[in-house]
């Protein structure tokens, strides 16, 4: 590969690492503070929820990844897939930089169940950044009809096991509702 066709994944390591170092830089924890790095948490309302590699949240950012495939795609089809996965990083790191201000932290307690929420580890943060690029990554390979049903399953699962789930998390950030709150809350 030519180093100018190399570009655009040296800018996504850089976006990533520079996204981590703001993310310090705003006083997010490196690791989860308890000082262990787990390959999967899966307690929701637990006090490592956001803080592992992985967790009920990680297949949201791998449909993030599916959306901003299928939407650079229609706007932008005769992109290379590299630029395009250099546009979709920058906007999920982007959202992963505003998702950890204590604005947006602030209003996650304050419309949504998960009032323990202080927001997530610089390791959560970049591995969803990792696992938006792995749907993305999908997106391209996959027919879109397998696509749609895995992000659907990932909807239903969540929905079905813990509550929430991409659609529910913007539903109740934009548009709060005390009777899904209370659903969610198990009521």
């Amino acid at each position: 590969m030519r180093s100018s066709a190399r570009l655009p994944f040296y800018l996504i390591s850089g976006l990533v690492l520079a996204g981590a170092l703001v993310l310090l830089a705003m006083g997010r924890s490196p690791i989860c503070p308890c000082g262990t790095i787990r390959l999967w948490n899966g307690v929701v309302m637990g006090p490592e929820n956001s803080q592992q590699l992985s967790d009920w949240y990680t297949p949201s950012h791998v449909i993030h990844g599916f959306l901003f495939y299928w939407a650079l795609a229609f706007l932008l089809p005769g992109m290379a897939f590299r630029w395009r996965l250099l546009i979709a990083t920058l906007v999920e790191v982007a959202w992963e930089i505003v998702e950890n201000t204590d604005m947006v932290i602030d209003r996650y307690r304050a419309v949504t169940v998960s009032l323990d929420y202080y927001g997530d580890s610089v390791l959560n943060s970049t591995s969803d950044v990792l696992f938006m690029m792995l749907g993305f990554w999908l997106a391209s390979r996959l027919p879109v009809w397998l696509s749609v049903a895995i992000a659907i399953g990932f909807e239903l699962a969540t929905t079905i096991l813990i509550r929430d789930g991409l659609a529910l998390n913007v539903l109740m950030l934009l548009w709060p509702s005390e009777t899904i709150r209370l659903w969610q809350a198990g009521g």
